[in-house]
């Protein structure tokens, strides 16, 4: 179903006597101000009809029922820092806010694990394990403003995922709200299970249309003592990528290995007022770290990797300081000095094939009129493609960027490749989802949201369509 009803002054009511009046919002403002996530093209924008801010998941659950009720969509919203407009109203009806839902209920030591509500930043979640002297090891670049909800909702990566994995790999448990209405849990903190259909990795990365993700239960790691970051300073793109496999063959195991193109390097360097960066004018960065629980070990790997990046052809290998990473953390946000449209893909490829993947791309881009900067998880096959609009008018900028994005997607699938490896689907690219993923495997994601939610309430227009 959705043909939806339009939101009365019987359904406001009944919000306002659920949540109280204070956390049922309709006044302009606010309305405006969630309009869209980290979305810059005016023409996604699309504004709610009514927000919503419940304190708990009986409240979230409350929202849901009186949804279905009255046959009004609901759109989850986490930090906003989303880039394909999965948190956007596109359907009208509810915005509903997680920010009341900040609470991390259990730490347990022994167990290695944490429980948290699911609008408790990334950033204290981290913190909160840190100051334990444990890791919890998801790490996306948003991570001092998202929210672990919607880490789990998209499946997020993060530039730990070469030695720990991706969001999913993180977590033991989730409390959900389903679209029924009903609170339920899935899953348990155990190292092995097989009991049953494994019902918490499905909604992990359903981005809010399977369920509504309100607590969490996270793996946690002892935290490496030491530490080391290192950039390989290369003036070759292909030489750079190719170092990727030497450093993983070589048993170095590296929590990150990282990829800024010259173009990224300039923007971020005046992005940031950090004119010194090395090599500002030529050098493509490849940052490393390495992790161990003991010195020694520490010192010769941090040897062995600068040996290995020298031999393939680094012209410098420097320790790298906390500026290094807010580079890489801030490639995205640089491009507004050249563009205040553009748009980021991450394109995810098997990791053998990320060196021919960069070439076809950066010869494809040839052929159309807009500037591109690429970055990347290159330890993990995920590249993130960033194009800016400049002054092309509305017209050209969708005609050619939908045109780029077909042969860079047909290259992909050809290859073992997804349209993405962390940020989701969203609605953006929910039609390529539909033009790329084989039948069998779309049909059965159809039967599945038909199943969990007929009314199709939840994040309506996410992922695909029914």
């Amino acid at each position: 179903m959705s043909n939806y009803n339009s939101v009365t002054p019987e359904f406001i009511d009944e919000l306002k006597t659920l949540l109280g009046e204070k956390y049922v919002k309709t006044d302009a403002d606010t309305l405006d101000r969630y309009k869209t996530d980290e979305e810059a093209d005016e023409r996604c924008f699309h504004l709610p009809d009514v927000v919503v801010i419940p304190a708990n998941a009986e409240e979230i659950a409350g929202v849901v029922k009186l949804c279905n009720k009255y046959l009004i969509p609901l759109t989850v919203r986490g930090g906003g820092t989303g880039i394909v407009d999965g948190a956007i109203a596109d359907k009208g009806g509810v915005v509903l806010l997680m920010e009341r839902l900040n609470k991390i209920i259990e730490l347990n030591k022994e167990g290695l694990y944490m429980v948290a509500q699911a609008g408790v930043r990334t950033l204290d979640i981290q913190a909160a394990a840190k100051a334990e002297n444990l890791l919890y090891a998801g790490d996306p670049s948003s991570s001092d403003s998202c929210q672990i909800g919607g880490n789990l909702a998209t499946n997020a990566g993060g530039i730990k995922a070469v030695r720990y994995g991706v969001t999913r790999n993180q977590v033991y448990a989730v409390q959900i709200v389903t679209p029924y209405g009903d609170i339920v849990d899935l899953g348990s903190p155990l190292k092995k299970c097989s009991t049953g259909y494994c019902m918490e990795q499905l909604v992990i990365g359903s981005e809010g249309t399977l369920g509504i993700i309100t607590q969490v239960t996270l793996k946690l790691q002892p935290l490496p003592p030491y530490k080391i970051d290192m950039l390989a300073i290369f003036h070759d793109q292909m030489a750079a990528i190719g170092v990727v496999p030497q450093l993983v063959k070589a048993g170095i195991d590296p929590t990150s290995i990282e990829y800024m193109d010259n173009p990224n390097v300039r923007t971020t360097s005046e992005y940031l007022e950090f004119p010194g960066a090395p090599h500002i004018e030529d050098g493509i960065y490849v940052i490393i770290t390495i992790e161990t629980f003991n010195e020694d070990e520490l010192d010769m790997k941090m040897e062995q990797a600068s040996d290995i990046c020298e031999a393939a052809g680094a012209v410098d290998v420097l320790e790298a300081d906390e500026r290094i990473w807010s580079m890489r953390r801030n490639c995205l946000e640089s491009v507004s000095l050249i563009s205040k449209v553009c748009t980021t893909d991450d394109v995810v490829v098997p990791v053998d094939e990320m060196s021919d993947m960069i070439q076809y791309i950066i010869k494809t881009v040839a052929k159309y009129p807009f500037p591109l900067r690429i970055n990347a998880h290159i330890g993990d096959g995920n590249l993130h493609i960033v194009l800016c609009k400049l002054d092309l008018s509305d017209e050209e900028w969708e005609s050619e960027l939908s045109r780029f994005t077909e042969e860079v997607y047909t290259y992909a699938y050809a290859h073992g490749g997804r349209l993405s490896g962390e940020h989701g689907i969203g609605s953006k690219k929910a039609h390529f989802l539909e033009r790329f993923t084989p039948g069998g495997e779309l049909e059965l994601m159809r039967k599945i949201k038909k199943a969990w939610d007929p009314n199709n309430i939840l994040n309506p227009g996410k992922v695909f369509n029914l």
